[in-house]
């Protein structure tokens, strides 16, 4: 009879969340937006069980991603020498590298908004607006640009991006943020 495992208890909570996260990214590139969760749950070497306490449905999975992207934005914006440039740089290498996950996001338009997703919304938003006032006297952001404008603008490029081949996305933002009159600075491919 085979001994059972042991219950390794929050060190083990703490890694399966990180490999179930890992194991997202890596499926929704490969498999799609429908990729089914059991090969996400398979991918990070833990039971659908597992997943399921850690992210009851799709959304809460998709969700947890852009809270770390959203983390790591606030992480950069700590560092008093980022400007807004370096800030959506950061922003659109996390678009470039999601697109599927932006795609599951905006999966349902007529549904009323997430309240997850709107707080999530409104961290990136005092992000940028910390750094917006001096970005538009410097001429790197369009004069008389507000917060909400740089939403869209973010918005509007990361969707693009969901419709562009992997191998176009980083010229095809760059383009669009230059037409949208924000300059960006390019952030390194995730490691």
């Amino acid at each position: 009879m085979a001994s059972p495992r042991a219950n390794l208890g929050p060190a083990a909570a703490a890694r399966n969340r990180a490999a179930l996260l890992a194991a997202a990214r890596a499926v929704f590139s490969e498999l799609g937006p429908h990729a089914p969760l059991n090969a996400v749950a398979r991918a990070a070497g833990v039971g659908q069980g597992s997943l399921y306490r850690h992210f009851p449905d799709r959304q809460a999975l998709v969700l947890a991603l852009f809270e770390e992207q959203v983390a790591a934005l606030e992480e950069r914006a700590a560092d008093p020498t980022a400007d807004l440039a370096d800030l959506l740089g950061l922003v659109t290498r996390h678009a470039i590298d999601s697109v599927v996950i932006i795609d599951i996001a905006s999966a349902t338009p007529d549904a009323p908004p997430d309240p997850r997703l709107m707080e999530l919304r409104g961290r990136v938003s005092a992000v940028l607006g910390s750094r917006l006032p001096a970005a538009v006297a410097t001429g790197d952001a369009p004069p008389g640009a507000t917060v909400d404008d740089a939403l869209l603008a973010v918005e509007l490029v990361a969707t693009a991006l969901t419709r562009r081949p992997a191998g176009e996305r980083a010229t095809y933002a760059a383009r669009a943020w230059q037409l949208l009159g924000f300059r960006v600075t390019s952030a390194p491919p995730r490691g």
